[in-house]
Parts: structure tokens; C-alpha cells; sequence
């Protein structure tokens, strides 16, 4: 359950880090992060590419939400992989009014290569 403090930074705050359990040394890796909120739901995603905190919680779907803009809090959360192509496109298009990504780059090239997972607060 979220205290109505974490509920509010949800709301407005756009930059976290995460803790992801390292897939090959067991240890944490700490790192910031943009999330996005689509249709009441949190997300996380990448520049096309890949990325080690999406390859750890591929490994490990645990990790830690730190709340770090408006209010601190630890938030214990699950990562669901978005790979459906048609859900991952609908999110992306959600998201990209906050991205500075370049022209050249469509959304099929997110679509196709950028590293997606819903955040589910436990």
C-alpha cells in the first residue's frame, strides 16, 4: 500500500533510481531513471539499445522503486516485461511527449528495440 505521500510523487515526479540485483554478480546496482505514467499505470523504459538494468530484472523481476523528487521513499516493486508489440507501441506513444529523442528515431525503432516494463508496486 502506498502512503499518500508516495501516491502524490507518483503523480507529479518524473526522475527515480533503481535497485536491480546484478544478473551475473548477485550484487545491487543502483541507477537514475525516468518513469512514465500511462493510463494509471508507471513504466520504465530506455533508449533503443541494450541495457543492463533491463537484462537484471529479466533475471530478477525484483527490484527497488526509490522515490527521490517530492518525497523519499524505498518502494519494493516487480518489473513485467512489456514485449507485446502492439501494448509496447500504445505505451511509447503514452510516453514520448516527456522524451527528447531525435527526429530520425520512429517510434517503430522504439517499438522494436527499446528495453519496456511495467512497474507493479508490491
Amino acid at each position: 500500500m502506498l502512503t499518500p505521500e508516495a501516491a502524490k510523487a507518483l503523480a507529479k515526479d518524473l526522475t527515480v533510481d533503481i535497485t536491480t540485483i546484478g544478473r551475473r554478480s548477485g550484487r545491487p546496482r543502483r541507477i537514475e531513471i525516468w518513469f512514465h505514467r500511462v493510463d494509471g499505470r508507471f513504466y520504465i523504459t530506455g533508449i533503443p539499445g541494450r541495457r543492463d538494468w533491463y537484462a537484471n530484472v529479466l533475471a530478477n523481476r525484483s527490484f527497488i522503486f526509490h522515490l527521490k523528487e517530492s518525497a523519499k521513499a524505498d518502494l519494493p516493486a516487480t518489473a513485467r516485461p512489456v514485449t507485446d508489440p502492439e501494448e509496447k507501441r500504445s505505451v511509447l506513444l503514452q510516453a514520448e511527449s516527456v522524451w527528447n529523442r531525435p527526429n530520425e528515431q520512429s517510434v517503430d525503432d522504439w517499438v522494436r528495440h527499446s528495453p519496456l516494463v511495467e512497474v507493479v508496486f508490491e
